[in-house]
């Protein structure tokens, strides 16, 4: 009797295919990596199922709560910090050093972060990342003369998306997008997972990520998790179960220095069926609580640690 291989496998695969076979060059943050241009994995979310990895753990409810602060529109770090997620300060860390040629270390800096407002609203903001473009996509309006204004209200791209979903389920464009041309130069970092489409199949919710830049051993796991677990709310806020997760990525690469943790990665056998639930279904797409989610049946191998590069 044949058995499927475990949904992970194909994550490993990809892993030892761009360590082996990879284009070895020089990146923006100067550490290096191997690459490759496309690539693609699908994993079912039917009866619960979340492809988290369990190679290494992954500390989903980082990634939950981050995925919540997305949907708020919040670009500072600020409310991640005081919950405990670290995963945006080197940024505006990086920032504050070459500004001011202050040698704070990461602690101290998220103490003033959380306990001085007013040095959270200088330092701590991304620019506008992420959230401020799925809720709030800048609009203008004429001002007179031929001049236009910023209006005060720009375009929830997320609530239109879930009113699509009801409204019209075998549209093509059901998608969201966090690539506003004009304001990448702002934001700390232009966004990566920089594109969500949607499908609504036979009662189900298909979700698809396009990356545009994926650090397959640091960041896909979190990627992975966020499309997961953004499919099962929009499945749940529409009426619809979940079908599938399709992630594509663009530039996808394995960090020079992260030997250590891809070799580890590789020795290792994947095993497990991880479940995602929620407990709570909301009002609207905005209402969820880190204590709507629970993961079941997850038993991974122990963290793998490797440095972010920034």
């Amino acid at each position: 009797m044949t058995t499927s291989p475990h949904y992970e496998q194909q994550y490993l695969d990809l892993m030892r295919h761009i360590w082996r076979h990879g284009d070895e060059r020089i990146d923006r943050t100067g550490v290096g990596t191997r690459s490759i241009l496309g690539a693609t994995m699908r994993f079912s979310l039917a009866d619960d199922a979340v492809p988290l990895l369990t190679t290494k753990r992954v500390y989903w409810k980082v990634a939950a709560r981050e995925m919540l602060w997305f949907l708020t529109g919040d670009t500072n770090i600020r409310e991640l910090v005081r919950q405990g997620v670290h995963i945006w300060t080197d940024w505006p860390l990086d920032a504050y050093r070459r500004a001011t040629g202050e040698d704070i270390d990461r602690d101290a800096f998220e103490a003033r972060i959380v306990e001085d407002a007013d040095f959270a609203a200088r330092w701590g903001d991304l620019g506008p990342v992420y959230g401020a473009q799925w809720v709030n996509w800048p609009v203008y309006e004429p001002a007179g003369d031929g001049l236009y204004r910023r209006a005060e209200k720009g375009r929830n791209q997320i609530a239109e998306l879930v009113e699509a979903i009801r409204a019209t389920p075998g549209s093509r464009r059901l998608l969201f997008t966090g690539w506003n041309v004009a304001e990448v130069p702002n934001m700390a970092l232009p966004p990566c997972h920089m594109t969500y489409q949607f499908q609504v199949a036979n009662g189900r919710l298909n979700g698809l990520l396009f990356q545009r830049s994926c650090d397959l051993g640091l960041g896909f796991a979190f990627n992975i998790f966020g499309l997961s677990m953004l499919t099962r709310m929009l499945a749940q806020q529409t009426g619809l179960e979940p079908g599938e997760a399709v992630w594509q990525g663009g530039d996808v690469h394995l960090y020079l220095n992260h030997a250590d943790l891809v070799e580890e990665q590789l020795s290792r056998v994947p095993a497990g069926a991880p479940k995602l639930r929620i407990n709570r279904r909301p009002s609207n797409i905005f209402d969820y609580r880190i204590e709507d989610f629970e993961v079941t049946n997850y038993a991974p191998q122990s963290h793998i640690s490797a440095p972010v590069a920034v």
